[in-house]
């Protein structure tokens, strides 16, 4: 007994690695640019993916540094989903080296997200670089703003049946529960912030607008002097006399901005300090980007009262 015990051990070891990697081989891999892709990506493909980005939760999606191991991911996916409007230009380099023809611009495997998007703040005049970081397409952080979310997963759903055609039906069946969900959170939000309704705030880098639109708030400055820049000490002390009287109570950042140097403005403009997308990470699978949005939107709500 001992041992067939023994011999079949082994036995069963090979049978479930085998069928583990089967079951790896039979998901569709994606690559997404950044985390808010990926949960979106999530959402709409459920069991059926398997998603990575390429930038961390903590890393500013403008300016990834192109790095061979993002290039071996890239290379081994069926669908990459690209935020697009030049937010994650880096991408076209890590393609180029990834040398994957599934996932080049115009190929099956190449999704942009901001495809049917509303774009704001389209600039009207020529841009340049003394500008800062313009995006000449138009303001690319829609994925912040919840109600752009549906436009984005039929954008993704999509491009996963262009790849996986047989599992049309669930990813169809997936993006109509993530929209139920989706529709009932906007609902909930839309509460919250109806008594902050009209509020302005200050932004550390200009990419609030299109959450800022959504539930009725304003910009009423940014701590960066231009997009992309740093601030210098007379745009500082400009902003923080206009948050006075403005009367804003708050300065928004995400992971990556300096937060000692917007703490410091919110402390002398007698405002607070909110972080957003600080919990994307944390949450994996279909509801990632609504936990992800109801963070942010109760960050919000919380700090503007």
């Amino acid at each position: 007994m001992r041992r067939l015990i023994q011999t079949l051990i082994p036995l069963l070891i090979v049978l479930a690695l085998t069928a583990a990697g089967a079951d790896a081989a039979d998901k569709v891999r994606v690559v997404a640019t950044h985390s808010d892709l990926k949960a979106l990506t999530e959402a709409v493909g459920g069991d059926l993916v398997d998603v990575v980005a390429l930038a961390r939760p903590s890393q500013n999606p403008h300016d990834l540094e192109v790095r061979p191991s993002l290039m071996v991911q890239v290379r081994r996916a069926d669908l990459l989903v690209v935020n697009g409007l030049e937010l994650d230009q880096w991408a076209e380099l890590v393609v180029q080296g990834a040398n994957n023809p599934r996932v080049i611009p115009g190929a099956p495997g190449r999704v942009d997200a901001s495809r049917g998007i509303t774009v704001l703040e389209v600039p009207t005049t020529r841009v340049d670089r003394s500008m800062g970081d313009v995006h000449p397409q138009g303001n690319p952080h829609y994925t912040l703003d919840p109600g752009m979310a549906p436009v984005v997963i039929a954008n993704i759903l999509e491009g996963l049946t262009r790849v996986a055609p047989q599992h049309r039906a669930a990813f169809e069946r997936q993006r109509a529960e993530f929209l139920g969900r989706l529709d009932q959170a906007l609902a909930r939000w839309a509460r919250l912030l109806e008594p902050v309704k009209g509020q302005k705030v200050v932004a550390y880098h200009s990419n609030l607008v299109y959450l800022l639109t959504r539930f009725g708030l304003a910009q009423a400055g940014s701590v960066e002097e231009r997009p992309g820049i740093p601030p210098g000490p007379g745009h500082l002390t400009r902003l923080i006399e206009q948050m006075k009287v403005d009367k804003v109570k708050a300065v928004i950042v995400e992971p990556w901005s300096d937060h000692k140097l917007a703490g410091r403005v919110a402390q002398e403009a007698g405002a607070r300090l909110i972080v957003l997308n600080a919990k994307l990470g944390t949450v994996n699978g279909p509801d990632a980007y609504i936990a992800s949005t109801d963070a942010n939107i109760t960050a919000l709500g919380q700090g503007l009262r």
